[in-house]
This record gives structure tokens, sequence and C-alpha cells, in this order.
């Protein structure tokens, strides 16, 4: 007997970038980020339909205004980063999302480690 079936993978729409790394209350990339900027250019290069969301988190250290400047300005340096590697700047949003969104708690430094991050959202694919 021989059967047929097919399957659908829907990948996550929202990941955390791994191995991102920023100055310590600054936007600029360290250059250790590259590896895995150039891994999402490839990505896009692939998929030239998708279009994604750049969002930068922050812990709750310092005042929620500072910390959306600081989430703002880290998200749009991974964009600069994408765009000046090719990748179409219509198809790459940079948003700041600050200490609103946390995945952890921030009372112990794990957790604000945690909540330092960058992530790709999905918008279309």
């Amino acid at each position: 007997m021989t059967y047929t079936f097919s399957m659908k993978y829907d990948p996550p729409k929202t990941y955390t970038l791994k191995n991102v790394f920023f100055d310590t209350g600054k936007a600029t990339l360290r250059s250790e980020s590259n590896a895995s900027l150039n891994e999402l250019v490839d990505a896009l290069k692939l998929k030239s339909g998708m279009f994604i969301e750049i969002a930068g988190h922050t812990d709750n250290v310092g005042t929620s205004a500072a910390n959306v400047v600081l989430s703002s300005g880290r998200a749009n340096a991974v964009r600069d980063y994408l765009v000046k590697n090719g990748i179409a700047p219509a198809r790459v949003k940079a948003k700041g999302y600050g200490e609103t969104q946390p995945v952890a708690d921030n009372s112990a430094e794990d957790g604000r480690q945690q909540n330092r991050r960058t992530e790709v959202r999905i918008l279309t694919d």
C-alpha cells in the first residue's frame, strides 16, 4: 500500500534575533551581530515578497521615554543594516516598544537580559 499526504508548516510570525548586540545604552550595532544579520539578509533575498517589522525592546532600567528612544534607535540600526545590504527600504519597518512588552520579570538581571531583545515580525510572506 502507498499513502500520499501533504503537510504544511507555518513558521512563527515573530522571533527574536539571536546574537545581535549593541553598545550599552546606545543604538550602535556591534560587529559580532553581522553573522546573524547576514542570515536575515539572505532570508529576505530568498523571499522577495516578505515584509517585516524590526521590533526593539528594552528592560525597565531608565525612564519609559528614554527606553522608547533607545529601542527605536536599535530597531532602526538593524533596519539600516538590512537596507545597506540590499533589502528594499519599503520591505522593512522599524519600531521601538521600549519596556512595554516584557517577556520576563525585570526584577532580576536574567529577566532584564531577556527583555533587551530585537524581534523580527513577519508582516507578509
